[in-house]
């Protein structure tokens, strides 16, 4: 796959294009992504993925903080090269390219630069300033410049609308069954791990802080989970707790991420960590004293162990 951070130079076999922001990657978007692939096996073409960084609310909206993103700039590259998508674009989005109109994006984007052949777009695509350019506006600049134009319908699992959405409220509950089935892939947390107060190594069961990548990465609601834990090209069993502290943290809404890894001693400070979350095991709890909070942690890694070998 091909990355592109500007398209000086851009050059694509006949591009079959998609747009958006893809947040996730979910099977909605894995759909899109199918019709993409086959229209350019049909057209002899290169499949094109035209995205950018950062989010638009970063820049249209820079003083709000309810910013949530599922997947991070470099979480998404990863499942796009996955996919077997062969150009990525991540263009910059700054306040000149969110002043553009469609007209203006399709134009000078979509047709000078690119030279689309065909664009594939999900059913429920907005784009351009203020959200204005919809199907029925692209229907019309599809027979303007001549390129094809295909639509897809929304994705319905259970009656429900497969979206990024949907997946965030799954996740803010803590039903990560229930978000992984809809992002087709376990849900991922890439951090750091940091020094934390070592309560639980004096409990038998040794935690490694997270700090997450990005600031605007979604953390789970709190609980305890079943994890998988990769670093070092290693991976590990093990079992997490979201929950608070008095002290202020970087992750999102101030959320402490702690993680005992099985079978496993070794001092990892200052690595990187990938969280893959499986289930959640129980809600966070408060115990009356030690001994009480140290019987449940070992029922807490026996339901990981058992979860984890059945999933």
């Amino acid at each position: 796959m091909k990355i592109h951070y500007s398209l000086d130079n851009f050059d694509a076999r006949s591009p079959v294009v998609t747009i958006g922001t893809f947040d996730g990657l979910h099977k909605g978007h894995q759909l899109i992504l199918n019709k993409l692939k086959a229209l350019a096996a049909e057209k002899n073409g290169e499949t094109v993925v035209f995205t950018f960084y950062p989010h638009p609310r970063v820049v249209t909206a820079p003083d709000e903080s309810s910013l949530r993103l599922l997947t991070t700039k470099d979480e998404k590259t990863e499942l796009f090269r996955k996919q077997g998508i062969d150009h990525l674009v991540i263009y910059p989005f700054d306040k000149a390219f969110a002043a553009l109109s469609y007209a203006e994006f399709v134009k000078q984007i979509l047709v000078d630069k690119m030279h689309t052949k065909c664009l594939v777009v999900g059913y429920d695509h907005k784009f351009g300033k203020n959200r204005e350019g919809g199907f029925e506006y692209l229907q019309a600049c599809a027979e303007k410049y001549g390129f094809e134009i295909e639509k897809l319908d929304a994705l319905s699992v259970e009656g429900e609308n497969i979206s990024s959405t949907l997946i965030r409220a799954a996740l803010q509950s803590g039903d990560i069954k229930k978000a992984n089935h809809y992002f087709g892939h376990e849900f991922t947390l890439h951090g750091t791990v940091v020094e934390g107060k070592q309560v639980g190594r004096k409990m038998g069961f040794p935690t490694a802080n997270i700090e997450a990548s990005d600031k605007y990465k979604i953390i789970p609601g709190y609980g305890v989970y079943a994890v998988r834990v990769e670093f070092d090209g290693r991976k590990h069993k093990g079992m997490l707790n979201i929950g608070t502290r008095p002290t202020f943290n970087k992750n999102a809404d101030n959320r402490s991420i702690e993680v005992n890894i099985f079978d496993f001693s070794e001092d990892i400070y200052g690595k990187k960590i990938t969280i893959s979350f499986v289930a959640k095991i129980r809600e966070e709890q408060k115990f009356p004293g030690i001994n009480a909070l140290i019987e449940q942690l070992k029922l807490d890694r026996e339901s990981a162990l058992e979860i984890l070998k059945n999933s």
